[in-house]
């Protein structure tokens, strides 16, 4: 079991500290508040949760939990800092970081007197690069030593709903940390009676994760409330609607769609968004966020015009170009506007997928594609090298398993810009770029 000093006994911090108590561990709260000490000490919670005072109570009187206001105290008796203090919104929208930077200075001033390795874990919710930017450069400077050398860091974010926190504590989706190997190891200890996988990443990940989940449900709470003015405004009964689309595991309530990649296109999804704001308009029903869907897939279209762009070359090559892999539908496919785009400005083109013959299009899908680019068949080639041997930019459109050895093929010479991440794990370097990643 592990000795633990909590910095901050607010909400997240007065949890963590009861929760750790109650796994066994050894933790002494720190706060600048005499009242928060003086609660904690006393088995009362400062904050309003179920269960909370019992777990307290039972905490300090098995020993297991003390408080205190002397921050050098507290880091001399642990092994490890969680850092559990606010970080608070500024006018403009940006963090106010000022007691996450304190509390890493007191920590730092700690770790000069001591010759002891010691994890300072960050559970306060920063934007990504604060970690490296705000508490790796307070905690360094006020000790005088290394982190990931002389002392360890790690992001260790809480993902706790007031209401549930103790059992959202008890069993998280996952248990999420990012960080140098050995500080991981110490912190994930912590955790070890929590049955719940445990992810490792790297530290900006982490910073990232809390980020991109709070946002997700916030889009999800607006989704459901512009689906239910819609559904007001026609008499129909929006929880019965939302109840029948949750059912839907394989492509609604899923992680299906939540991959980084180019614009989304095809017969459907363009024109039913289009159709519903169009119907909400009539309704006289506000939907921003609906009518914004189209307006942001528009800016990918353009995030890979500009990349293309800053590579300053004019021979480009575009590899499937239908709306996805393994179909001939070319209706709205986003490849088709950043092709037409591309011809506008100058760029010399050559395309190429194996599922699209001009022979074999009809109805509304060859209409649509005589209509934008009329003279499709004087840029299509017969196959991947013919594409690859005429361009000094090579786009990879679709994730077809013929493009896999692509970005591996390139010429030295030669740009790969890939909107579908072809090799899964590959980041941008020097001759590849993600339009994501």
């Amino acid at each position: 079991m592990a000795n633990v000093a909590v910095f901050g006994l607010g909400y997240v911090g007065t949890v963590t500290t009861a929760a750790l108590a109650s796994f066994g561990h050894t933790v002494l709260g720190v706060d600048t508040s005499p009242a928060k000490v003086d609660m904690i000490r006393e088995g009362r919670s400062p904050v309003v949760e179920e269960g909370l005072d019992e777990l307290l109570a039972a905490g300090v009187a098995a020993g297991r939990i003390q408080a205190t206001d002397d921050a050098a105290a507290a880091v001399a008796s642990s092994d490890i800092s969680m850092v559990c203090v606010g970080t608070p919104s500024l006018h403009n929208g940006s963090l106010d970081l000022s007691q996450v930077q304190r509390v890493a200075q007191m920590i730092g001033s700690a770790l000069a007197e001591s010759d002891r390795y010691h994890v300072v874990a960050i559970r306060s919710t920063m934007v990504p690069g604060s970690m490296d930017d705000v508490v790796i450069a307070a905690l360094e400077e006020a000790s005088g030593k290394s982190a990931g050398v002389d002392f360890g860091v790690c992001v260790n974010p809480e993902f706790l709903r007031e209401g549930s926190s103790l059992r959202d504590f008890r069993e998280p989706p996952f248990t999420l940390i990012g960080g140098d190997e050995r500080a991981v190891s110490l912190v994930a200890d912590l955790y070890a009676s929590v049955e719940a996988e445990l992810v490792i990443v790297p530290l900006r990940v982490a910073e990232m994760v809390k980020y991109t989940s709070n946002a997700f449900h916030a889009l999800k709470v607006t989704f459901a409330n512009e689906i239910g003015a819609i559904c007001k405004s026609l008499g129909i009964d929006s929880h019965q609607v939302m109840d029948v689309f949750a059912r839907d595991r394989k492509l609604n309530i899923s992680d299906a769609y939540l991959r980084p990649g180019f614009a989304f296109g095809g017969s459907c999804l363009p024109k039913d968004l289009r159709a519903l704001s169009y119907h909400a308009k009539t309704l006289d029903t506000e939907v921003p966020l609906l009518e914004a869907i189209m307006r942001s897939n528009a800016v990918q279209i353009e995030r890979a015009v500009r990349m293309i762009q800053a590579h300053g070359r004019k021979r480009i090559g575009v590899l499937g170009f239908s709306f996805k892999a393994g179909t001939d539908d070319l209706r709205e496919s986003p490849l088709v506007e950043l092709i037409e785009r591309l011809i506008g400005k100058g760029y010399d083109m050559k395309v190429y997928d194996r599922s699209v013959s001009l022979a074999n299009l009809q109805g509304s899908n060859r209409a649509y594609i005589e209509r934008e680019i009329p003279h499709i068949a004087s840029l299509m080639a017969d196959s991947v090298a013919d594409v690859v041997a005429s361009s000094d930019v090579l786009i990879v459109g679709n994730s077809a398993e013929e493009f896999r050895d692509v970005p591996d093929a390139a010429r030295d010479d030669q740009v790969v810009i890939d909107l579908v991440r072809i090799l899964p794990g590959t980041q941008s370097k020097p001759g590849y770029h993600g339009i994501s990643w």
